[in-house]
């Protein structure tokens, strides 16, 4: 693993040398557009004008180690933006994760955004998508070729994407890290970074020929979780004007700074237990270990309980459930769903080995709601399926169903979908209709890493296209798909995204009663 970290670790710091000699490099054809802190140089490629690793921020290391971003000071004469820059500090995946990847660079130097647009005329006024990528708030960038903007921005839209603190580096709270700050707040670091970029946009975007009043923020995964967070922030307030979440969102409690409460521990806990696991005793010398000494530490926690973030009273003042419940949420046109087979990339590794030992856990987990779970997933015939399926409804498919409740519930305007389609690979009958698989339809990418076939490719299109429509014009639509209902609660309806494309309504009806009464009642553990 130190060899993996000195790998990136060398190859951040030829970014870095490569982006210093820049004010010096001869002048060029190159695309150039001047932001408030100075001018930048891009590529042209197939019509599209593309400015990679733009800085939007001070670079987080040293004594800004665990603090709010600061904006980043201007450079003199012309900056390069042309390669992808570093991406944060993060753990591989598992070996054999269907996600597992390659080595990439990697740097604490890593607060940088991408912009992928057709036109630099600012009286364009294009609306703007902003991508916030995935990755359980641990691992990822906004470099992966599935985010390629390409494809969107021909469809006439400015596209952004970003990389933003993961892990330990992103949403570490700490006793001395409220305590040094002026709102007694800690933690939320990665939230933070993304408010800034959306600041960034808000600022600089009409260069690019967008619009900053049509700002769309849009994510998967842990992304549609930063999408549900900052629409609860008071923070991020005017920063956007619609959003999409995929597969994500925080319709469970989240920790509290200082107090215990859902039976979660008190998130100020984790950074004197990452102290522990890393064999220091104070902050000073937490924040003096390097980038991979923290790993190391982080990785000997329980690490995903560590990567959350928190009811800090600043960035998030109350539960983001409890926003919405109060109508306290930014009250925008939002786009929310999940896939039909979400767990079987996340998951798999996790079933039961018997339907006897699923039934124990059931039981265990639910308690007098076990028998109507049991019911409802049946494991006799087959318990690796009705494992999957409740891992399904209980992290994604309910979440978005409580999302879009929330919301319709305070008049906002909605669209739920289900993706059913089963990409093309290897694996696709035991994988079906994945978790991040409606990634690259969304994105019009489908020939990215897999054989597309005409199916794919019209999904493709008809799926961006809803998605460019609702950044245009905050209701989604697509030439020669059918119109999709805005959800009722009445009703629930919803649009499939399979081999065709098709209305429906009322969503697994058994499977989400299960989970209302089951969130009800840990929503009840701890009243208000």
């Amino acid at each position: 693993m130190h060899i993996m970290f000195f790998c990136r670790h060398v190859a951040a710091l030829i970014f870095a040398a490569a982006v210093g000699l820049l004010a010096s490099a001869p002048a060029s054809a190159n695309p150039s557009v001047t932001v408030d802190n100075g001018t930048l140089v891009g590529l042209t490629s197939d019509g599209v004008h593309v400015f990679k690793g733009v800085p939007y921020a001070t670079p987080p290391t040293g004594v800004r180690r665990w603090r709010p971003p600061e904006p980043h000071e201007d450079w003199h004469g012309r900056r390069f933006a042309m390669s992808f820059a570093p991406e944060c500090p993060q753990l591989p995946y598992p070996e054999g994760s269907f996600f597992e990847r390659g080595i990439s660079p990697s740097s604490e130097d890593c607060l940088y955004l991408n912009v992928w647009t057709t036109s630099l005329d600012e009286k364009a006024r294009r609306p703007v998508m902003v991508w916030i990528h995935g990755g359980g708030l641990t691992r990822g960038s906004g470099a992966s070729p599935w985010y390629d903007g390409a494809g969107l921005a021909k469809k006439g839209v400015v596209l952004v994407t970003f990389n933003y603190r993961l892990g330990a580096f992103g949403y570490l709270a700490h006793p001395g890290l409220s305590e040094e700050s002026e709102h007694g707040a800690s933690g939320n670091y990665g939230t933070l970074d993304q408010i800034a970029v959306l600041e960034w946009v808000r600022d600089n975007i009409a260069r690019f020929g967008g619009d900053p009043g049509n700002v769309t923020i849009f994510g998967e995964s842990a992304g549609a979780w930063s999408v549900h967070q900052l629409t609860a922030s008071p923070l991020a307030a005017g920063l956007f004007h619609k959003a999409i979440g995929q597969s994500g969102a925080h319709a469970y409690p989240i920790p509290e700074l200082r107090q215990s409460r859902f039976g979660l521990e008190a998130h100020e806990n984790s950074g004197l237990a990452l102290e522990d696991a890393a064999g220091v005793d104070s902050l000073a010398a937490l924040r003096g270990l390097s980038a991979d000494r923290v790993l190391g530490a982080f990785e000997r926690m329980d690490y995903p309980t560590l990567a959350r973030p928190n009811v800090d009273g600043w960035v998030f003042p109350e539960q983001i459930a409890t926003a919405y419940r109060e109508g306290r949420q930014h009250r925008v046109p939002l786009i929310l769903g999940s896939n039909a087979d979400e767990g079987t990339t996340l998951a798999l590794g996790r079933a039961p080995e018997s339907a006897a030992a699923f039934e124990r856990s059931v039981r265990q987990r639910f308690g007098a709601l076990a028998e109507g779970f049991l019911q409802v997933y049946d494991p006799s015939t087959d318990h690796v399926g009705a494992f999957l399926a409740s891992f399904r409804d209980e992290t994604f498919t309910w979440p978005m169903r409580f999302w879009a409740r929330q919301a319709a519930a305070a008049g906002q305007e909605v669209w739920l979908y289900y993706f059913t389609h089963e990409p093309p690979g290897d694996r696709q009958d035991l994988l079906g209709a994945y978790h991040a698989a409606e990634i690259r339809y969304v994105f019009d990418n489908v020939d990215t890493g897999m054989t597309a076939s005409a199916t794919d490719e019209a999904l493709a299109d008809a799926m961006s296209d809803f998605w460019v429509s609702f950044a245009a014009t905050g209701a989604p639509a697509a030439d020669g798909a059918p119109d999709w209902p805005r959800y009722r609660r009445d009703r629930e309806p919803y649009l499939i995204f399979g081999g065709d494309i098709e209305a429906a309504e009322d969503l697994l009806p058994d499977e989400m009663a299960l989970f209302d009464e089951a969130a009800a009642r840990r929503w009840e553990a701890a009243p208000d």
